[in-house]
């Protein structure tokens, strides 16, 4: 499996220094209310339930988008880790990656101006299972933080913009809105 991440990291690499205008790749998710805080989301062919704890209105019958932003932090390093292992030929047997973070509810609720209602911090704990030295383990370290997606969208700004608009009868969830 290592050299078939390697040659697809090279190639894809490659190709996308080559032809630039086909770098940008779209992603697109459809979320929709089920009852109470219960959301369901559609990615690609994939439903993802969402939920919030009982202590917050929810039923618990799901992780809260937070969690799913951790989840997709920490997916996305474990990831990004090993493609970039495989590619430099750091030997990496696994890579475990433990996140915690602290979102302040009073900026949720607008319990006290000026909190932020997202994350206050983020720590983590990569682990790695590797006969690699500590420089090689350093330097994949320096270029995962440089190159992870996600968590490029954690440490900088993303220009993001909201538009809202009534439509009666809402098309069933999963349908591609026209």
């Amino acid at each position: 499996m290592v050299n078939s991440f390697k040659q697809i990291f090279v190639t894809r690499q490659s190709q996308l220094a080559r032809a630039p205008e086909r770098a940008a790749a779209k992603f697109q998710v459809t979320g929709r209310s089920a009852k109470g805080l219960h959301s369901k989301v559609n990615v690609r062919g994939f439903s993802v339930h969402v939920d919030e704890a009982e202590g917050i209105g929810g039923n618990d019958e799901a992780p809260n988008p937070v969690e799913y932003a951790l989840a997709a932090l920490a997916a996305c390093q474990a990831t990004t880790y090993r493609l970039y292992a495989d590619a430099l030929g750091i030997p990496l047997r696994d890579v475990s990656v433990t996140l915690e973070g602290e979102v302040d509810l009073r900026g949720l609720f607008s319990a006290a101006p000026g909190v932020r209602p997202g994350f206050q911090g983020i720590k983590g704990t990569v682990v790695f299972d590797s006969s690699a030295s500590d420089e090689e383990l350093e330097q994949l370290k320096r270029i995962v933080e440089a190159h992870c997606p996600v968590l490029d969208l954690f440490t900088n700004r993303t220009p993001v913009t909201m538009e809202t608009r009534r439509q009666a009868g809402l098309p069933k969830l999963g349908a591609v809105p026209a």
